[in-house]
């Protein structure tokens, strides 16, 4: 019989075949942008809950979990004080490695699944039942389990103390109906590993609570989609087309589109791109000279590590900027830390010493830019006026493009990334980074102290030609 852990359960919740998949067929997985970089930070939150009991003992899963079984046994009989991380059971096929099991001074214990998260979440709760139910089917007697997660209000005042970065949302009481339901659900579970594929159809479970590493596997079976489906009209105006039984955007008659919806399904019928030129000049003539095109790229730590810094609080490590003067000049200037080290004031200083005063600042979404402004703002009092005044500075390029472009390969999308490749010759397909959470894994590599000096200067490279890029 396959063992079932408590992440494989929660994956035959989401999906049957999502389990099957799991254990049978691991090699048509397809892993989403970003994943590297929450896995880092999951492994970061769990290593400080270790922190923050000095005296516990990790249950280490070598040479194989039948030691750790083994292990935990041995130490919860000999009234082993605790806390114990990782310690390990099996019940009806289960196994289970608990986060933080603490002994509770009245008798019983108190357990932890730690999240990354600011907060429990509804779909956590499952795998809070599934590990009380298998320790309690182990004759352990639990007393409270709670989500471990991270407080989003913690300061990092001193290094390495994080007292204070984890809470417990205690949720025992409302783990009643579902334990009562898990012998059901792993006999449900067991027998479709036993099976064939299940050819779950693809729907709404396959990004509920989780995208799905293996929608594209799913999905090779269906039908071929049109070319241009309906879909791709923005704002949910293509999901309202879908519900009146319209799936090819070339069958919606034109004469009951309006806006922005006639102009993309005009754009995708014709080939030929909307492009409102003058529009487009009009409202960039009220921005004034010189102009300072700007992108940053930020890392989010869920431990923090520098000092006055939050969990997940966007921090800037990088940014690329160009320089055009109102005679059509363009100078290119840049700043990026890869050291390791807080890379925030020297970014501050960069920025107040390589845009000029008075220049407007365009920004492809400018809510971001002017946020790290703001806070960097924050962060330096010494520079606070002129980063508060390039704050103010700053405009918006995508509401204009919004406005003024569209060309059908955007395929319904106004992101830099979508754009880009329908006005230049210019993609992201050619560089070793070529989307956000691939330059925040690379930082993150860049930044160990483990990675070889060649790599970090590979890496830094990268770095530069992706954020030079954007702008």
């Amino acid at each position: 019989m396959v063992g079932l852990s408590k992440s494989r359960i929660a994956a035959f919740e989401q999906c049957p075949r999502r389990l099957w998949l799991q254990v049978h067929r691991r090699d048509l997985a397809e892993w989403g942008e970003g994943a590297e970089a929450l896995f880092v930070i999951g492994n970061e939150v769990g290593e400080a809950a270790c922190a923050l009991h000095p005296g516990g003992i990790m249950i280490e899963a070598e040479p194989d979990l039948a030691a750790a079984l083994e292990t935990t046994a041995r130490l919860i009989a000999e009234d082993h004080p605790g806390p114990l991380f990782e310690a390990t059971f099996m019940h009806r096929g289960v196994l289970v490695r608990v986060d933080v099991m603490e002994r509770l001074p009245g008798g019983g214990w108190h357990v932890a699944e730690v999240k990354s998260s600011t907060a429990s979440k509804e779909y956590h709760t499952g795998d809070l039942a599934t590990q009380v139910w298998v320790l309690q089917g182990c004759g352990i007697d639990v007393r409270s389990a709670a989500i471990r997660h991270v407080n989003n209000r913690f300061v990092l005042q001193v290094p390495g103390k994080l007292d204070g970065l984890l809470r417990d949302a205690d949720m025992l009481g409302m783990l009643g109906g579902i334990i009562a339901g898990r012998d059901e659900v792993v006999g449900k579970a067991q027998a479709v590993l036993a099976e064939e594929e299940p050819q779950t159809a693809p729907g709404d479970h396959c990004s509920r609570p989780h995208d799905c590493e293996f929608a594209a596997h799913c999905r090779r079976g269906e039908p071929l989609p049109p070319e241009w489906p309906v879909t791709v009209l923005p704002r949910g105006a293509g999901a309202a087309w879908l519900a009146r039984g319209y799936d090819d955007l070339l069958d919606v008659p034109a004469d009951r589109l309006s806006g922005v919806n006639a102009i993309v399904h005009a754009a995708t019928v014709s080939g030929t791109p909307y492009h409102d030129r003058g529009g487009a000049a009009f409202e960039m003539m009220q921005w004034g000279w010189p102009r300072v095109w700007l992108d940053f790229e930020t890392i989010a730590f869920g431990v923090p590590r520098w000092i006055g810094t939050r969990p997940h609080q966007q921090i800037p490590f990088q940014f690329s900027l160009h320089l055009e003067q109102e005679n059509g000049t363009m100078a290119h200037s840049e700043f990026l830390s890869t050291d390791g080290n807080d890379p925030r004031r020297a970014c501050a200083e960069a920025l107040v010493e390589q845009i000029p005063a008075g220049a407007a600042i365009v920004a492809y979404h400018a809510p971001f830019e002017r946020r790290v402004l703001r806070y960097l703002a924050e962060c330096f009092p010494d520079l606070s006026d002129a980063l508060q005044d390039m704050a103010e500075r700053c405009v918006d390029l995508l509401p204009v493009t919004r406005k003024h472009w569209y060309h059908r390969d955007q395929r319904g999308s106004w992101s830099l990334k979508k754009v880009l490749p329908t006005i230049a010759s210019l993609d992201y397909g050619s560089l070793e980074v070529k989307d956000g959470g691939d330059a925040q894994a690379t930082y993150l590599e860049a930044i160990d102290p483990a990675t070889d000096p060649d790599r970090q200067l590979l890496l830094r490279e990268a770095l530069l030609a992706y954020c030079e890029r954007d702008t």
